[in-house]
């Protein structure tokens, strides 16, 4: 008789794309494992995430806005949990494995340093070989988690985070080395952009540092003026050129593609290099400078010593990389500032 694990399974052959990631067919984990009775390898990996301490971090981890006056803005949580609900929407109605897909989508910003990017910039020019957050994502799950042990997730599932983004490079990339090698995994890669640049959007209009009329007209056209159509396009448009090539890759038609990196580049331009949001953000380039400096010298105490053989400075990354904004404050403060009482 067949435990649920394997009626699970067996359900999976049955009503799965051809195209879809079997939890059978996994390649495995680095360090083998007894399958589980009632879950497959993948929903072991989305709920390995969802109870890490780096997921919780991202509550407190901001997203473009620092400490925004208002209960609405979006952090680095909502953000993935945008990405999530995208990603798993558009798994389903192409007949992917959606548990595959929510693991990547929860799992791939967990890397991400605080004070958004301008805390990866920072650390970018402080790390000898430099830093990127899709690249600390993966470090994360496979070697700082659970006290340096990792959480030991499938092969797929850190395919899909390591290869989820390249900034500002194609969002469908040419090149098959950088994408993904599953196609959930290229649906979290395409969801994570139509997330934040609708998101984000939406936040820059609420904080008043953009205005609707400055959104220009040949993107509006095309994806909509109002955040849940421009989404709903977006992802019919993935859905519908997916199916078209018969799912041998993820897909947009050239139309709604382009609409995309138009309002990419125009967020990068009016609002993630605006002066005004990174007034603030510019300030913490100092905070993690220092920290940095400062842990290099005094380790003890905070800088972990895991992995072991790793150089101090790139534990010192680590650390860094791993702090809520709050907390690198307050470090910050209790470090370099007086504690003075009136």
């Amino acid at each position: 008789m067949l435990n649920i694990r394997e009626q699970i399974e067996e359900a999976e052959r049955k009503i799965l794309s051809p195209r879809a990631c079997l939890s059978v067919n996994s390649r495995g984990r680095q360090r083998p494992e007894q399958p589980h009775a009632i879950r497959t390898a993948f929903q072991r990996d989305r709920d390995r995430i969802i109870h890490s301490k780096s997921f919780r971090r991202l509550k407190h981890k901001t997203q473009v806005f620092l400490s925004p006056f208002g209960d609405h803005y979006r952090t680095r949580l909502t953000h993935t949990l945008e990405v999530s609900q995208i990603a798993r929407t558009i798994a389903r109605a192409l007949r992917l494995n959606e548990d595959l897909t929510e693991a990547i989508a929860l799992g791939h910003d967990l890397g991400h340093t605080p004070f958004g990017h301008a805390g990866e910039e920072t650390l970018n020019q402080l790390l000898p070989g430099g830093f990127r957050h899709y690249e600390q994502s993966l470090r994360v799950v496979d070697k700082l988690e659970y006290d340096g042990k990792g959480l030991n997730l499938t092969y797929e599932v850190r395919d899909g985070i390591v290869k989820h983004s390249k900034g500002r490079g194609q969002i469908i990339d040419d090149d098959p080395e950088d994408m993904p090698e599953t196609l959930e995994g290229q649906v979290v890669r395409v969801s994570d952009v139509i997330a934040y640049v609708n998101h984000d959007l939406d936040d820059a209009l609420r904080a008043g540092i953009i205005k609707e009329e400055q959104i220009p007209g040949q993107i509006t056209d095309i994806l909509g003026k109002l955040h849940a159509t421009r989404i709903d396009r977006l992802v019919m448009d993935v859905v519908e050129s997916s199916l078209k090539v018969r799912l041998e890759r993820i897909a947009m038609s050239a139309r709604i593609y382009q609409a995309l990196v138009d309002l990419r580049d125009f967020l990068y331009e009016k609002v993630y290099f605006n002066p005004v949001a990174r007034e603030d953000l510019n300030k913490t380039r100092k905070v993690i400078k220092e920290l940095f400096e400062y842990l290099k010298e005094h380790p003890e105490g905070m800088v972990k010593e895991y992995p072991r053989g790793d150089p101090l400075e790139r534990r010192v990354a680590d650390f860094i990389a791993g702090m809520t904004d709050g907390y690198a404050l307050a470090i910050y403060k209790r470090i370099f500032l007086p504690d003075v009482k009136f």
